[in-house]
């Protein structure tokens, strides 16, 4: 994988990550309603500025909880700012990880990796964490970008890596310009 492929989106570039073209091309609503339901507990890893944290925390309820982990403290404080004085505050639970894992407190009944694994450099180790964080009857849906980023060989080899942390693999959404699995 080329250095390109590692690198992470910087804070100054978020705008990118949470604009309304966005939400028309992959609206949090359609993509995650099937998976989400009142109560759960989630798992964002790698989630930027909160594009789809801040919608989770709507679509599980006052009972649910979101743990938003991502590597720079300026994506959290984005994400901080926005659900400042709101109910979604006590929701939305803000980790900052290392480079090489963070700490959940507890296990998550969903995660959901989006356009972020790419950025990772030990997918191992990256799926061996995720594993043991997600409770057994648990989904996982990794979403990857096809343009510029992600070969379909690419993809599949990230699935086999995985395969051998103990997930196993269906198709996930029809999702445009992306690949797409749900993990369990």
């Amino acid at each position: 994988m080329s250095d390109s492929n590692t690198r992470v989106c910087p804070v100054e570039l978020s705008g990118s990550l949470d604009s309304k073209l966005r939400r028309l091309l992959q609206n949090p609503d359609k993509i995650l309603a099937p998976y989400l339901k009142p109560g759960i507990k989630v798992l964002d890893v790698g989630c930027g500025p909160g594009f789809f944290s801040i919608e989770i925390a709507k679509m599980i309820g006052d009972n649910g909880k979101v743990y938003s982990v991502d590597l720079q403290e300026g994506m959290l404080n984005l994400i901080r700012k926005k659900i400042a004085d709101t109910e979604l505050e006590s929701r939305i639970h803000l980790i900052k990880s290392e480079v090489n894992g963070f700490n959940v407190p507890e296990k998550v009944d969903f995660i959901l990796a989006f356009y972020m694994v790419h950025e990772v450099p030990d997918k191992d180790n990256l799926f061996k964490l995720l594993k043991n964080t997600l409770i057994e009857n648990g989904r996982f849906l990794i979403v990857e970008p096809k343009l510029f980023h992600v070969s379909k060989k690419e993809f599949e080899l990230t699935l086999r890596k995985a395969e051998r942390a103990g997930f196993k693999i269906t198709n996930g959404p029809k999702l445009g310009f992306s690949h797409s699995a749900i993990l369990y």
